[in-house]
């Protein structure tokens, strides 16, 4: 990524507009009615465009002046020409998807470098920001505690892979433990917390139009952390897998990635275990001559061993995927007598039969239920030979409810291996991934669905934010002119409303046992929803559908095969000839699951529009429970072109997801939003400019009175009263700047000034100790027989006496001072020859020339400080490791014990 702007960014929302003009003031120019002022604005906007050169420093969308679409897209499409992907935008960051790999862009180092950092908004824009301020307000601890990633924007925009980027970074920075008997366990969660994603992708993505790496399924990841802030686990909760692309591709588009991982990565082995030999075409496989990135058996392979499939399972697995390719070879004849069942096409039989010994089914049982159904008449059952079409869809029908059930398997055993006990973890930081929003030439159901999601989020974050944050302003009773977005919720109201709805209108309809009509179902929509505006239809259109006016455009459904869909019937008899393979997984999946798919029986209770919008409703109730952090991906190119940026494309997003609208809330009324005690803790140091001197002197007569907060408080106010100096963030950035480098300035000089009288110290030290070392141990032992007698007039002159026992003990010091005896209230004499080493001695001690009596306490006892060295005939010498002189209480006073003369290791060396 080339450089930035690096300024520094208060949460990512900093908003002063460049030149000194702000938004509220641009708002009022527009919303005036003469004429003079649009031509301003015009003006304003090629001014500020003139400065192309500067356009890609502008790492905060709410620094462009003035914000429109058009400046908007050139500072974006200027950023993504210099290679920086990343853009803050007031609450939210915008990430461009570059189509290729960028070295070093999301490397350990770089991971490191976010979490490590003091304030990581002073750094470039990074997805790592954003999950660097989740994971510190877990840390924080202030409610609500738990976070979520909202990763939005259209197919291709590069969800999946900025998602995929958030479980690294946490895997990494909340995994790490000093603990060496955790360090295994940590290793294997974040082994396996990563390892669910190619595993996921490679049954839940495919390639499309939009997209090479498209999820065709829903995801909401928890990661668990404990009160340390580690992980400990996670758990997956998926919606809405799109299981008809396993028998019905869009045109130019492929089937999930599983299926040609198998088809590119298997060995000859495999390949004949599977019957899948290289000239084999399969109908369910196209464009397999196409490769990809995400054709990586061996990388799917590797995931499902560390999450604990065993190499039985995997066999059983690939077995039940290769069964399901073969029944799409299967093809029926058309027969004109209705009273006979289909027959097979002669190149077909083959397929059926492969079929069915990869699913370990006999093969006339499962000749006889894709041609032949089961109708209930009492306690009698009638069996109805099918049509063509019938058996066509019986077919499909059983590879979609085998691929739905192997799915949740595989995400009921992801969560299983890592998933952590609810009493390891007490919070979670969750990352959400879904459909982008969807628009092709033909929709149906699912689109319907997917669209709905992406509907659902961007009415969260329009109450979240749009919403919520204006109406903060007015019930603060501050002054605020309302910025104008886009409200989806008659849009919703129109597709989930109660009583009457698009859903509700689908759900009746296939409660009905009867076959649907799709001129019927478009009468009823067009009879009770024609009030709503978000809906319309073309009269003049042979095919019944209808329009739905979505946040993100108009997008026409087709409601032929729509009632169908939404009952996803599943053939009573199908289902009981899977429960008899001998296919043990197969035989789990149905014999578990047993009650939860959906018979003729029980189509009144559930339907695919009801149980998707149950499990929206309950994500929604999450994100509404946690802190919201938003992510908007942007497709530059409709191509997947690397570094190829189209106007057109970005502005319709720009547009769809508010962004703009975003900005001008970001920026209008209050640029800087900072909570009380992060702004002192960031703008406090301003207090320590002399211009405030008063003020804090003020401010600590008050810390006598009303205590540490209204000190804080005070400091608060004193800084505002003064921030006309600074009005604008740059300017506060740049005080705070210089004060920090006056301290840092004053710190340097004190440590190397410190350093410096260190260095001195342990010269002076290291000299004296080597002078004191010499002055002890080159002096002679001596033994009291090898002296002279001295003179008894001498040694009484000579003598020192400082406390009395019976046995008094002669302690012979060297050099001259006070050494301490080897037990308390011991006789210690210092014994000198000579007039002159007594006066030395006295001198040294500064004893008072008055007579007094002192009492000396020795530290053996109480610090076992005193040893003796050796011990000669007659006398003690004691070794000291330093000077006595150096260290001894030199001036005693008569009034208090005297202590401390010579508080020194000595060496015991006996």
């Amino acid at each position: 990524m080339s450089s930035a702007d690096d300024r520094g960014n208060v949460n990512g929302r900093a908003g002063r507009r460049n030149g000194g003009t702000t938004v509220k003031e641009f708002i009022q120019k527009v919303q005036s009615c003469q004429p003079s002022l649009n031509d301003s604005l015009e003006g304003e906007i090629q001014a500020f465009l003139f400065k192309e050169d500067l356009l890609h420093t502008y790492d905060d969308l709410t620094k462009v002046n003035p914000v429109t679409p058009t400046t908007v897209l050139k500072c974006l499409q200027a950023r993504y020409n210099v290679r920086v992907f990343y853009t803050h935008a007031g609450c939210t960051l915008v990430a461009l998807n570059p189509f290729q790999p960028i070295p070093d862009l999301y490397s350990l180092d770089v991971m490191k470098e976010y979490h490590c950092a003091p304030q990581p908004q002073e750094f470039k824009p990074h997805i790592f920001i954003v999950a660097e301020e989740a994971y510190r307000n877990v840390q924080s601890q202030l409610a609500p505690v738990n976070q979520s990633l909202v990763v939005s924007g259209e197919s291709g925009a590069g969800k999946t892979w900025t998602s995929r980027c958030l479980m690294k970074y946490y895997a990494t920075v909340a995994a790490s433990s000093s603990l060496v008997k955790s360090q295994d366990t940590v290793e294997r969660i974040e082994r396996r917390v990563l390892d669910s994603n190619p595993i996921m992708e490679a049954f839940g993505n495919a390639c499309t139009l939009r997209n090479n790496n498209s999820s065709r399924f829903g995801k909401y990841i928890q990661l668990q952390l404990d009160r340390f802030q580690l992980l400990v686990g996670a758990s997956v909760q998926t919606y809405l897998l799109e299981k008809t692309r396993v028998a019905c591709q869009p045109a130019n588009e492929r089937n999930f990635h599983i299926f040609y991982q198998m088809m590119k990565g298997a060995t000859e082995e495999q390949r004949k275990e599977w019957k899948m030999p290289h000239e084999q075409h399969f109908m369910w496989l196209p464009n397999a001559e196409k490769t990809i990135e995400e054709d990586c058996f061996h990388e799917t392979l590797k995931a499902m061993i560390h999450l604990g499939i065993n190499t039985e399972r995997q066999r059983q697995i690939f077995q039940v995927l290769a069964g399901i390719l073969q029944l799409g070879n299967v093809n029926f004849s058309s027969l004109t007598d209705e009273s006979k069942p289909c027959d097979l096409e002669e190149q077909s039989k083959d397929f059926l039969q492969r079929a069915a010994e990869l699913l370990c089914v006999p093969a006339d049982e499962l000749h006889t239920c894709l041609r032949v159904m089961t109708l209930k008449a009492g306690k009698q059952s009638v069996l109805k030979p099918c049509t063509q079409a019938e058996c066509s869809m019986r077919r499909d029908c059983l590879a979609k409810v085998i691929y739905a059930q192997l799915f949740e398997w595989l995400v009921t055993l992801i969560n299983n291996s890592i998933c952590a006990d609810s009493s390891t973890w007490c919070n979670f930081i969750g990352v959400l991934d879904v459909y982008g929003f969807e628009c092709f030439q033909v929709n149906n159901l699912e689109q319907l669905c997917i669209n709905y999601a992406n509907e659902k989020l961007q009415q969260h974050f329009v109450a979240h934010y749009l919403r919520a944050q204006q109406d903060e302003y007015v019930s603060e009773g501050l002054q605020w002119s309302f910025v104008k977005y886009q409200d989806n919720q008659s849009c919703l109201d129109l597709i989930e409303g109660s009583p009457i709805s698009v859903f509700s209108l689908l759900n009746e309809e296939s409660r009905l046992n009867r076959a649907s009509d799709a001129k019927t179902l478009r009468v009823r929509l067009e009879k009770e929803l024609s009030d709503n505006a978000n809906i319309s239809w073309d009269k003049f259109s042979k095919v019944p559908h209808f329009t739905v006016a979505h946040y993100a455009g108009k997008v026409s459904y087709q409601i032929q095969g729509m009632v169908e869909k939404n009952k996803d019937p599943v053939p009573p008899e199908l289902i009981s000839l899977l429960q008899k393979s001998n296919n043990s997984l197969l035989h789990q999946l149905f014999t578990d699951k047993e009650t939860e798919i959906p018979t003729t029986k029980g189509l009144s209770k559930v339907t695919v529009v009801s149980k998707f919008k149950n499990s929206l409703e309950r994500l929604m109730m999450i994100l509404h429970s946690t802190t919201p952090h938003y992510t908007r991906c942007i497709k530059p190119n409709p191509d997947c072109q690397p570094l190829t940026f189209k106007k057109e494309e970005v502005i319709m997003q720009l547009e769809a997801c508010g962004i703009v609208e975003t900005i001008h809330i970001s920026a209008a009324g209050f640029p800087i939003r900072i909570p009380f005690r992060s702004f002192m803790q960031r703008y406090g140091l301003i207090l320590k400019d002399p211009r405030f001197k008063s003020a804090s002197h003020c401010a600590g007569k008050y810390s006598l009175l009303l205590g540490p907060f209204m000190v804080s408080f005070g400091m608060f106010t004193q800084v505002l009263t003064h921030l006309a100096l600074f009005s604008q963030l740059d300017l506060l950035e740049e005080q705070r700047k210089k004060i920090q480098s006056q301290c840092a300035f004053t710190i340097q000089c004190c440590w190397l000034r410190y350093q410096r009288c260190r260095r001195h110290a342990r010269r002076q030290s290291a000299l004296l100790k080597s002078l004191a070392e010499a002055e002890l141990d080159d002096a002679k032992d001596f033994v009291e027989d090898d002296m002279p007698a001295v003179n008894p007039v001498i040694r009484e002159r000579g003598s020192v006496q400082l406390s009395h026992i019976q046995e008094p003990v002669t302690v012979r010091g060297w050099p001259m001072g006070l050494a301490l005896a080897s037990a308390p209230s011991i006789t210690m004499s210092l014994t000198a020859t000579g007039f002159q080493k007594v006066m030395s001695v006295m001198a040294s001690l500064n004893l008072p020339s008055r007579r007094g009596e002192y009492k000396v306490k020795t530290n053996q006892c109480t610090q076992e400080l005193a040893s003796i060295r050796a011990q000669p005939k007659g006398s003690v010498k004691l070794h000291c490791q330093r000077s006595p002189l150096l260290y001894a209480d030199r001036q005693p006073d008569l009034k208090r014990e005297v202590t401390g003369f010579n508080e020194i290791l000595l060496e015991k060396t006996l």
